[in-house]
C-alpha cells in the first residue's frame, strides 16, 4: 500500500475499505480503463476518486482516474496527498460550463459537479441554471463522441417539485414554480436529466441518472454549513441547535460511503437511460426529529431552538414530506445501508 493513505483521515479509509470489498459490484470492469470525475473537490465527487484510487492499490490493478477541477490549489488541498504517489491519478483543469479539452480518452463519466449552495440558487440563478445545462451538455457530447463504456449523471431528489404523496417511485413528478428564483437549481436540474435521456435515445450514450437524497459521512469539510453539518458541530461544541425554519420537512438520508457505493453500481449495472433514486428509506425523519436526535448523541446538554426569520426562510425549499422509494435501486445491490444515528456518530468522530 503506498504512504499516501496513511495520510487519509482513518474515518474516511475505513470507509472506502468498506465499500471496495462490496462483492456485488464488477470492480474489474475499471482495470485498464479510465475514469473522468467531475466535481472531483466536492464531497462526493473527492470520495469516487479516492474510492476507485484505493481499490487499484489493494486490488493491483490498473485504473486511471482523471479528476476534473477548476483550482489546482483547491484540487491539492483535498487530494495532493494522493497526486503525489498515484501517477494514475491526473487533473483535468478547466471550466465545465464551457468547450474543454481533456488529456487523454475516458472510458467512463461521473458527473458529479453541481451548484450545491442554497443561497447562490437565489443570488446567481442565472450562473447556476447555465453551469448544470452546459456542464451536462458538454459532457454528453463529449460522451457521444468517443464512444464511452458508461456514464452517470447525479442530478437531485428536487426534480420532484411537489408531491401530493410521500414515498416517490422515479416515475412521479410533482409540481415546481418555475417563477420562483430558487427554482433555478432543480429546474435545471430536470432539463438536465432531459439531456441525458435525449443524448441516449438519439444518440445511444450510455448515460444513467441517479437522485440521491441528502447524503453526509467522513469527508464532509469542516467550513460545510449546511444543516446536518451544523448538528454535528453543535454536538462537538456542546451548542444549542438554532433551527431557521419550523424543521417539518422530512426526508431519508444517506451515509456518503453508501452513496458512492451506489454511484459506482449504478455506473457499471444500471440500465441506459433510465433514473435511480438513492437513499436508506430506514433514516427518514424530521429535520426536528433529527435536530432532538443529535441532542441525544451530545447526553442531552444542548437543546433546539429556533430563530423564525421570513428572510431567511426564503433561501430553503417549501416545506415537504418526501421519502425516495429505492426499490429499483435494490434490485441492482441490496447491500444494508448506514443507519442515520450511526453516521452521526461517524461524522462527529470525523469532524472531531
Amino acid at each position: 500500500m503506498k504512504d499516501s493513505w496513511s495520510k487519509e483521515n482513518q474515518f474516511v479509509v475505513e470507509d472506502l475499505k468498506n465499500v471496495v470489498t462490496d462483492k456485488v459490484i464488477p470492480w474489474d470492469e475499471f482495470n485498464n480503463k479510465s475514469v473522468l470525475i467531475t466535481g472531483a473537490t466536492g464531497l462526493i465527487g473527492s470520495l469516487l476518486v479516492k474510492t476507485l484510487l484505493y481499490f487499484a492499490d489493494v486490488n493491483d490493478r490498473n485504473i486511471t482516474v482523471g479528476a476534473f477541477i477548476r483550482n489546482v490549489d483547491k484540487a491539492d488541498a483535498v487530494l495532493g496527498n494522493l497526486k503525489t504517489e498515484h501517477d494514475n491519478l491526473i487533473y483535468e483543469v478547466g471550466d465545465l460550463s464551457k468547450e474543454f479539452s481533456l488529456s487523454r480518452k475516458y472510458d467512463f463519466i461521473i458527473h458529479a459537479a453541481s451548484a450545491t449552495g442554497s443561497r447562490d440558487f437565489i443570488e446567481k440563478p442565472v450562473e447556476t441554471i447555465l453551469t448544470t445545462v452546459e456542464s451536462t451538455k458538454n459532457f454528453l457530447k463529449y460522451a457521444c463522441e468517443t464512444n464511452i463504456d458508461s456514464m452517470v449523471y447525479i442530478s437531485s431528489m428536487e426534480v420532484y417539485g411537489e408531491i401530493s404523496h410521500e414515498t416517490v417511485k422515479e416515475e412521479d413528478f410533482g409540481l415546481l414554480n418555475w417563477m420562483n428564483l430558487r427554482s433555478s437549481y432543480p429546474q435545471s436540474k430536470r432539463l438536465a436529466e432531459t439531456l441525458c435521456i435525449s443524448y441516449c435515445s438519439e444518440y445511444s450514450v450510455p448515460v444513467k441518472i441517479v437522485r440521491p437524497t441528502l447524503t453526509f459521512g467522513p469527508g464532509v469539510s469542516k467550513e460545510d454549513n449546511r444543516v446536518f453539518a451544523q448538528f454535528a458541530k453543535a454536538v462537538i461544541n456542546k451548542t444549542d441547535i438554532t433551527l431557521l425554519t419550523k424543521g417539518g420537512t422530512k426526508r431519508d438520508y444517506l451515509h456518503t460511503a453508501d452513496a458512492v457505493r451506489g454511484i459506482i453500481s449504478i455506473l457499471l449495472l444500471g440500465k441506459n437511460g433510465e433514473a435511480y433514486n438513492l437513499s436508506n428509506q430506514d433514516s427518514y425523519c424530521t429535520i426536528y426529529e433529527m435536530a432532538q436526535m443529535c441532542c441525544g448523541l451530545a447526553n442531552n446538554e444542548i437543546s433546539v431552538k429556533f430563530d423564525l426569520d421570513p428572510e431567511k426562510s426564503k433561501c430553503y425549499p417549501k416545506e415537504q414530506k418526501i421519502q425516495l422509494d429505492n426499490a429499483k435501486y435494490l434490485t441492482l445491490n441490496n447491500t444494508s445501508r448506514t443507519s442515520l444515528k450511526d453516521i452521526y456518530k461517524k461524522l462527529i468522530d470525523y469532524l472531531r
